[in-house]
C-alpha cells in the first residue's frame, strides 16, 4: 500500500479500478431505479441477504439450493447445515452493525465471528483472533501462506485505523481491502469467508454504494466460482499492484451481478412471480 495519508485512496489510481467502480456504479443505479425498488425495497432486501447467505455458504463448501435454504429451520445437523446457517446469521447481522463499525471494527468482526459460530464447541476461541500455534479451516484459502498470529493483530489493527480514520477511497474499493485482508490473515479458527463477506456488506452498505443492502455481491464471487476466488485473492496476496487492482475489480464483478441477480427480483415481483 502506499505511504500517504489516505492509501485507500491511492489504490483507486490503480490501472482499471476507476473503470471498474464506475461500471459497478451503474450496475447499482439500475436497481435501484426500478420501479419496484420505490414501493417494496424491503422485499428486494430480505431477498438479497437469503442469496448472498446461500451463495457466500455455497463458498464455504455448503452449496445448497437456494428453496432449501429458505424451506430448512434446522442448521445443526451436520457440517453442510451448519455452515448455511452460520451464513444466514452472520449475513442477517450485518446489517445492523453498520454504526459500531465506523467506531470499532474489531468488534464488529468479533462480533460476525460470535454470530456465525452460534453455539458450537470450543467456545474460548470463538469471537477472538486466533493465538499463535491455533489452527484454522478455511479450505478456500488453504493454499495461500498463513500469517502468524503476531501479524494477524498487528494487520487488524492497521485495518481498523484506516476504518475508523476514514477515506475518499470509493466504496467498492474499501470493500475489497477489507474482504481481501480477512481472507489474507484468517484471523479465526473458523468460518474466515463467511465473516469477510459479511464485512464486505457492511462497507459496501455504509459507504452508500448500497445503502438498502440490495446487491449482494456473495452472489458475484460464487457465480464467478470458487477458482477465480482463489486467483484473484493471491493477487491480492501478492501485494502487486496488478493483483491488488485485479481483485479489487473482481470484487467490482461480484457487486454488479448481485444487482444482476436484484434486478431479476424487482422483475419477478413486479410480474407477482416472487
Amino acid at each position: 500500500m502506499s505511504t500517504t495519508a489516505d492509501p485507500l485512496a491511492a489504490l483507486g489510481a490503480l490501472p482499471g479500478v476507476a473503470d471498474s467502480v464506475e461500471s459497478v456504479r451503474k450496475a447499482v443505479d439500475r436497481v435501484y431505479g426500478h420501479r419496484v425498488m420505490r414501493r417494496r425495497s424491503s422485499e428486494v432486501t430480505a431477498e438479497a441477504v437469503l442469496r448472498g447467505a446461500r451463495a457466500s455458504a455455497a463458498l464455504g463448501g455448503a452449496d445448497w439450493p437456494l428453496e432449501e435454504v429458505r424451506r430448512r429451520s434446522d442448521f445443526g445437523a451436520d457440517a453442510e447445515a451448519r455452515t448455511v446457517g452460520a451464513a444466514l446469521r452472520a449475513t442477517a447481522e450485518a446489517g445492523q452493525l453498520l454504526d459500531v463499525w465506523r467506531q470499532s471494527p474489531l468488534r464488529v468482526l468479533a462480533r460476525l465471528h460470535l454470530v456465525a459460530a452460534g453455539g458450537e464447541a470450543d467456545g474460548e476461541r470463538v469471537g477472538r483472533p486466533r493465538l499463535a500455534g491455533e489452527p484454522v479451516e478455511e479450505p478456500l484459502a488453504s493454499g495461500l501462506a498463513l500469517p502468524d498470529a503476531a501479524e494477524v493483530s498487528a494487520r487488524l489493527d492497521a485495518l481498523a485505523q484506516l476504518v475508523v480514520a476514514g477515506t475518499s477511497a470509493p466504496a467498492l474499493v474499501v470493500a475489497a481491502v477489507v474482504h481481501g485482508e480477512l481472507m489474507a490473515l484468517r484471523p479465526f479458527g473458523t468460518y474466515n469467508g463467511l465473516v469477510a463477506r459479511a464485512a464486505e456488506r457492511i462497507v459496501l452498505i455504509g459507504g452508500g454504494l448500497d445503502p438498502k443492502s440490495v446487491c449482494p455481491s456473495e452472489v458475484g464471487h460464487a457465480e464467478q466460482g470458487a477458482d477465480a476466488y482463489v486467483e484473484a485473492l493471491k493477487g491480492y496476496v501478492s501485494g502487486t499492484p496488478e493483483g491488488v487492482a485485479g481483485w479489487i475489480g473482481h470484487c467490482g464483478r461480484a457487486v454488479g451481478l448481485g444487482a444482476r441477480e436484484s434486478t431479476a427480483v424487482c422483475e419477478a415481483l413486479q410480474r407477482g412471480a416472487a
